[in-house]
């Protein structure tokens, strides 16, 4: 049998509408960042976990909307009265707390953005009461706006993202592989990122690619790591 070879193509990642798997555990997110016309004050805030999708649906927005994403650590270079001229996504504002000149550059951007009749749609991991902002009338806008929450996996959107990111590797691993994952993995969106990296650097070299058995190593693999002080 030949063995296998991965041909060394960069990671493409899928950002589109078609891309992106609904579940119980996204379902009501999902929703709130469709009805983008109908958010009161025109604004969200999406939040979830690292790899929880963020940032694929915040794309699947900007193309709706027709907006732009900008990442909130870059805000204070950015031409903030022309960026306002259309509908924005500001990405990971959590990031920028205590860091006033970037917290004074959206404190101006969403009132803006708002001014202008356009949306504002920010991401983040949690909530903005845990964000410990530094200027009270940035925080007090923050705390008065809606938060859609993209929640912890469930069976069906854990083995999605797991086919996902296979395939934004070029990966077809055997039929049996994901159902054992889906079961024996820890249930997060960071895991699941973390294991398909493990199993494609496993995989080179080997005659069957991503097999059962393989899978069973890596997350053994990962057990004694995670046990190790």
């Amino acid at each position: 049998m030949s063995t296998q070879l991965r041909l060394d193509l960069p990671v493409r990642t899928a950002l589109g509408r078609r891309d992106f798997f609904v579940s119980d555990a996204n379902a009501l997110a999902v929703a709130q960042v469709d009805r983008w016309r109908d958010w009161p004050s025109r604004k969200m805030i999406l939040t979830g976990p690292p790899k929880s999708g963020k940032t694929h649906l915040c794309h699947v927005w900007k193309n709706e909307a027709q907006a732009e994403i900008v990442p909130a650590e870059s805000l204070p270079h950015l031409p903030i009265p022309a960026l306002a001229q259309t509908s924005v996504c500001v990405e990971d504002v959590d990031q920028i707390a205590g860091n006033r000149d970037a917290e004074e550059a959206l404190f101006h951007l969403h009132n803006m953005v708002l001014s202008e009749g356009h949306s504002l749609l920010l991401s983040a991991q949690k909530p903005p009461m845990h964000w410990d902002l530094c200027i009270p009338d940035l925080k007090s806008r923050m705390m008065g706006t809606d938060v859609a929450q993209l929640e912890k996996p469930d069976d069906q959107l854990l083995a999605a993202v797991l086919n996902k990111l296979f395939t934004d590797r070029q990966i077809v691993p055997m039929p049996d592989v994901i159902p054992y994952l889906v079961r024996y993995m820890d249930r997060s969106f960071d895991a699941a990122d973390r294991i398909v990296e493990l199993l494609d650097s496993a995989a080179l070299g080997t005659p069957r690619g991503v097999t059962r058995a393989l899978a069973s190593k890596v997350l053994k693999g990962l057990e004694i790591n995670e046990e190790q002080p």
